[in-house]
């Protein structure tokens, strides 16, 4: 199928699978949706995107993988990239997501840029950075844009003084295809995250318990200085969430909705990595260890937390009722209290030609590559079918790479 800008979305197509090229669509095979085990109907599909810029593509990929197989988010959580993306899936109906989504991803990848293929030796390599230079030249339509006046000859505290780019074209995106009215409904939880720049204290801002949700509070969440100003909200200034946390796994986790959860982590720097043997594969490594967040460490701590209540509560059902009526252990028993979770980590893993330039390479080709891999991503992990969907309490996390499962 050729790539058409114009072409209506795809997400329920049944074509099998093809190779991505600069000139195709990414394409893949559905899915069939997990039977929930026991038709649970409390339970709560989570879809959890980190922050990575161009790379963000990559999320929309999974997610049109997971829409395809009629597995749609009851919460959506995200920062910087991940929080436009959240905004898009939990500001759509289910059946104008990926369209939406794919209209975002064709604007950020219009700009000028350097089509492949070339075939000369480091080819690849050129070509992104070129495409790179590009994007920081030009910018990326409908996300943002350079300054006229550059920030050192810019008055001190004014807008042009605190970035080198404008982001009012997002705001411009956001409201063309994210229906905040849909959102503030509250029929799909939306959790972003951002950094009060005085306080320096990271702050979600969620559709829940009355609150609203508007353009500047997914602006925020993408705010990265230098490059993007510092977002204002009820008099507050803040930056990019990912400065602090750049997933937010962790807030899911401690939400204690008391529903069991079937969460769809999607990061797009690896926590682990080959040692550097150049100096860009040093920029490379380097900005995967700074934006992974110790994904896989603080997964780990929240797993093993997990299983420390579930111990406390083996450990009350065995004491006799007089102890068991004890306040202490009436506190104990509250804090002990869990749903049942499983989380699908899905993480995207960079070709060797992107190296530290890879967040803001938003060329056309690279974008589809990126849509394509997490497609496929999604769709190994979907093969796994209810066990996926349905957690029994067995604290599970199932990793995926794109490539290769492991436990």
């Amino acid at each position: 199928m050729a790539f058409d800008p114009s072409s209506p979305s795809r997400a329920r197509s049944r074509a099998k699978p093809t190779k991505s090229s600069p000139a195709a669509w990414p394409m893949v095979q559905t899915v069939a949706p997990p039977k929930d085990q026991d038709g649970d109907p409390e339970l709560r599909r989570v879809l959890v995107l980190q922050g990575g810029g161009a790379l963000g593509a990559y999320q929309a990929g999974v997610f049109d993988a997971l829409n395809g197989a009629g597995v749609e988010p009851d919460w959506v959580a995200g920062i910087s990239i991940g929080a436009i993306n959240a905004a898009i899936i939990a500001g759509n109906a289910p059946e104008n997501r990926v369209a939406r989504l794919k209209e975002f991803w064709r604007q950020a990848t219009s700009g000028p840029q350097v089509a492949p293929p070339v075939l000369l030796p480091g080819g690849q390599d050129w070509v992104a950075r070129l495409n790179a230079a590009n994007a920081l030249i030009y910018g990326a339509p409908g996300f943002f844009s350079p300054r006229m006046v550059p920030p050192p000859f810019a008055a001190p505290s004014a807008p042009d003084a605190l970035s080198f780019y404008d982001s009012r074209p997002l705001k411009q995106t956001l409201e063309r295809l994210v229906d905040f009215d849909r959102i503030n409904s509250g029929v799909t939880r939306l959790s972003v995250g951002a950094v009060n720049i005085e306080t320096g204290n990271f702050t979600y801002f969620e559709n829940v318990h009355g609150r609203r949700i508007g353009p500047e509070h997914i602006m925020a969440s993408g705010a990265l200085p230098p490059g993007l100003p510092p977002i204002q909200i009820d008099g507050a200034w803040y930056w990019d969430g990912g400065l602090v946390s750049n997933t937010p796994l962790d807030w899911v986790l401690q939400a204690e909705t008391g529903a069991p959860m079937a969460i769809f982590q999607v990061d797009l720097f690896p926590a682990r990595g080959a040692l550097p043997r150049t100096m860009a594969e040093v920029a490379d490594r380097e900005m995967d260890i700074r934006f992974s967040s110790r994904t896989r460490l603080n997964t780990d701590q929240s797993l093993q937390l997990r299983r420390l209540k579930r111990l406390a509560r083996d450990l009350l059902a065995d004491l006799p009722p007089d102890l068991r009526d004890n306040p202490h252990a009436r506190r104990l028993a509250d804090a002990a209290c869990e749903n049942a979770v499983n989380i699908v980590h899905l993480i995207y893993r960079g070709k060797p030609h992107e190296n530290g330039h890879r967040d803001y390479e938003f060329s056309r080709a690279t974008m589809i590559q990126h849509w394509a891999s997490g497609m496929r991503a999604a769709r190994q992990a979907m093969t796994r079918g209810a066990d996926i969907l349905n957690p029994v309490g067995a604290d599970v996390t199932h990793t995926f790479d794109g490539s290769e499962e492991t436990q």
